[in-house]
């Protein structure tokens, strides 16, 4: 147990020692996980790691909107209302979108990594009957992806990162927003 807690520690204090942004307070909750542990206080040093690992992971969930694309010519971005383009999703994982606006069109471009929606729909991305079922299916840029009944446009990146496409646009608008994402980036992320 006082090995695992020790590797638990240490990979958290060095994920957060790469990381400039918050690594004051994640450096902070580590020392106090830490203090805890030796205190022989498991209950805290657990909470203490459990809050590091999400500050962590707020990190890493804004580091996901860096993966939306800019305004295309004569398009306009918005980032959410919130001022807060990636969040943690409902039931972990991350998400981040933007609005793109031109002239009476618009469309958003959401996000999704590494939750169990996601993990959900990788399997129906998988499943050759379930995915025809799904909408027209095409490639842009060797990806696969869905243009759905309604018009939108769904991807499943390596698995883990679910793209959706959506709004009152013609889709040859929301191909060309597909096509500016950094897709390679995606799958590393």
């Amino acid at each position: 147990m006082k090995t695992i807690l020790r590797a638990t520690l240490a990979a958290l204090l060095i994920g957060a020692l790469s990381v400039p942004a918050q690594a004051d307070e994640i450096e902070e909750t580590l020392q106090m996980a830490l203090e805890a542990y030796q205190a022989g206080d498991i209950n805290a040093a657990k909470e203490e790691i459990d809050y590091a690992a999400q500050l962590i992971a707020q990190l890493k969930a804004a580091g996901l909107s860096d993966f939306l694309p800019e305004a295309l010519p004569d398009w306009t971005r918005a980032e959410p209302q919130q001022g807060a383009p990636a969040m943690m999703a409902f039931g972990g994982g991350m998400t981040a979108s933007a609005t793109y606006s031109r002239s009476s069109d618009a469309i958003e471009i959401q996000l999704m990594a590494d939750n169990q929606m996601v993990t959900s729909m990788a399997m129906m991305f998988g499943n050759a009957a379930m995915i025809g079922s799904m909408g027209q299916l095409k490639r842009i840029k060797r990806q696969k992806v869905v243009i759905t009944q309604q018009g939108d446009l769904q991807a499943m990146i390596d698995n883990r990162i679910f793209v959706q496409i959506s709004g009152q646009s013609p889709i040859e608008d929301k191909e060309a927003y597909f096509a500016a994402l950094d897709l390679s980036g995606l799958k590393d992320f």
